[in-house]
């Protein structure tokens, strides 16, 4: 037996990128995370122009039990192509940023949430549940046809 140990690959996972990293990016990583959990590959998220995370990010994914107040807004410049096997872009009307590689590449274009037209506080959350509560359906079948985790299909 050699003494010699073989270097394990590095474990890869899902990138969710959209322009601020700030609503549905944050809301899939941290759905995902709770998915997935730290076996399933590295969860990410990123975006082309990051700010911060919404507050109506966090208030909702704290209905579901997840705590994403850990999170932080980033660029996808910041990300290493090498911990990414799977990119999620979740864009609907706008650009979305782009993450150079070969690697698997979904659209799921989910409305953004956040809005700088004046609502109400309640409609504000409705936006924002809408488009958690689709992530959820759209990670959930993700999960389904993939079989184990991100790396099926």
């Amino acid at each position: 037996m050699s003494s010699r140990t073989t270097p394990q690959p590095q474990t890869r996972g899902i990138l969710f990128l959209c322009v601020a990293n700030s609503a549905r990016s944050q809301m899939a990583e941290g759905i995902a995370r709770q998915i997935f959990g730290d076996s399933r590959g590295r969860i990410q998220s990123a975006g082309s122009a990051p700010s911060r995370v919404n507050p109506y990010a966090v208030e909702v994914m704290r209905e579901l039990g997840i705590d994403i107040t850990s999170q932080h807004s980033k660029s996808a410049d910041s990300i290493d192509p090498e911990t990414v096997d799977t990119v999620i872009t979740l864009c609907a009307e706008e650009v979305c940023p782009v993450f150079l590689g070969s690697h698997r590449r979904l659209h799921w274009p989910i409305p953004d949430p956040a809005t700088d037209e004046p609502l109400e506080e309640e409609a504000m959350l409705a936006r924002f549940r809408h488009a958690r509560d689709e992530l959820v359906a759209k990670l959930e079948s993700f999960v389904d046809k993939a079989g184990a985790g991100p790396h099926g299909a």
